[in-house]
């Protein structure tokens, strides 16, 4: 099925956004971003995007299961070992479903009190990434039929519908978004394979439906979380939500991300709000690869050529050439961010599981050299064990050993802005 095209507006920025912008950086590059608006985005005619096909989530699960059932392979072995001895669900069932007045402080101005009110949060995500987890690689219909039940018993208590937002205090709207598409991708792993739990699995949709469109109501702040990497991440879960519910507004709204991302990258392949982040500019960069990549995966595999979606002149492939130039030498960055770039987030696994996805489709020298020595990646909300779920099983066959290499902790800050 072939990609829409839409025309897109090219508007004079708003004044407000115009000044934040400008505010961002002193160099001559962010000063000249031309970022599609909110109203600009909502002008897209996308209606040629609908679903087809409910039940395709992200990948071909059972056709997975059937190439794991007969690997050889060591990671994906040691992967399938581990997770067939996946979790009790009568130990599960027994977290409190959040239902209290959600506030997050921010990740920066207080790591320490962030970890401590996010570790319920990040533990929700793991509970339905390993159920998920553990049913692809078990095939045990156990961990299928109890991720329903963990999820119906966050549904029925109507769980996440009451956080806290605030234009300078959005943190728990961020924690939720990244809730949400957990739980909506987990699901998608399990539902084709449940029988019965209608009444269960019709809960769980309406409450994953209602979370969606609450948390998408909410624009953000014009020029930062409108429209950066938190925007990408609200596009996941819609997307993933609008397949699992047939909802075509959610699933336009997922589509749109990849539109507007596509349309704001510079020349280089640089998205302008993320590396517009200082020290932090190629971490940012990779970021919301991490989101649209994945999201884009979820769009194609309702059919659509997105991968290869081509607007003003730029491709997704654009803005990886990009990345992998910034990491080879900062200084292609040029007047966007300082030369002393962190590089913290480069031996952390989670960051990097959407390069999975990536060369499942295309072969890439760059991304394959660079994903052999962190594999196997797990991302606690965006797909879990992605290498379980897309590795080639002849790309590698042994863990890379690196004593530097910096454990995957559960306070990374996936949800930070």
């Amino acid at each position: 099925m072939p990609h829409a095209r839409p025309r897109l507006p090219h508007r004079p920025l708003t004044a407000a956004l115009a000044l934040l912008l400008a505010g961002l950086s002193s160099s001559a590059g962010a000063q000249e971003m031309d970022i599609l608006t909110i109203e600009e985005r909502e002008a897209l005619d996308l209606s040629d995007y609908r679903v087809t096909a409910p039940d395709a989530g992200y990948f071909d699960v059972a056709a997975r299961m059937e190439e794991l059932a007969d690997t050889d392979n060591a990671i994906l072995l040691q992967e399938i070992d581990d997770l067939s001895r996946g979790p009790s669900c009568q130990q599960l069932m027994e977290y409190e479903p959040i239902t209290t007045h959600l506030r997050v402080p921010g990740y920066y101005p207080s790591p320490e009190a962030w970890e401590l009110a996010s570790e319920p949060l990040f533990q929700f995500e793991d509970n339905v990434s390993m159920l998920a987890g553990s049913f692809v690689a078990s095939g045990d219909d156990y961990y299928a039929e109890c991720l329903v039940r963990f999820l119906d018993h966050w549904a029925q208590q109507e769980a996440l519908t009451d956080f806290y937002y605030d234009s300078l205090e959005p943190q728990a709207w961020f924690a939720t978004e990244s809730m949400i598409f957990a739980a909506a991708m987990a699901y998608a792993n399990v539902r084709p394979f449940v029988e019965g739990m209608e009444e269960e699995r019709e809960r769980v949709e309406a409450w994953l439906n209602g979370l969606a469109h609450q948390h998408a109501d909410i624009p953000g702040g014009e020029g930062n979380s409108c429209c950066n990497n938190h925007f990408y991440r609200r596009a996941l879960y819609a997307s993933m939500v609008g397949v699992l519910t047939e909802d075509n507004e959610l699933f336009r709204f997922g589509v749109s991300a990849i539109h507007a991302a596509l349309h704001d990258m510079t020349e280089e392949g640089a998205f302008p709000l993320e590396v517009s982040r200082g020290r932090r500019a190629t971490h940012y960069q990779n970021y919301g690869l991490l989101y649209l990549i994945t999201n884009m995966q979820v769009i194609a595999r309702q059919g659509y050529d997105i991968f290869e979606l081509e607007v003003d002149g730029h491709t997704i492939h654009d803005a990886i050439d990009f990345l992998f130039a910034i990491l080879d030498d900062p200084a292609a960055l040029g007047d966007y961010a300082p030369l002393e770039q962190y590089t913290g987030f480069l031996k952390d696994p989670q960051y990097f599981t959407w390069m999975e996805i990536y060369l499942e489709r295309f072969d890439d020298p760059r991304v394959e050299d660079f994903i052999r020595r962190i594999r196997p990646l797990y991302n606690r909300s965006a797909g879990g064990y992605m290498t379980l779920y897309f590795m080639d099983p002849e790309a590698q066959q042994h863990v890379v050993l690196d004593e530097e290499k910096q454990e995957t902790t559960a306070f990374k800050g996936l949800g930070q802005e």
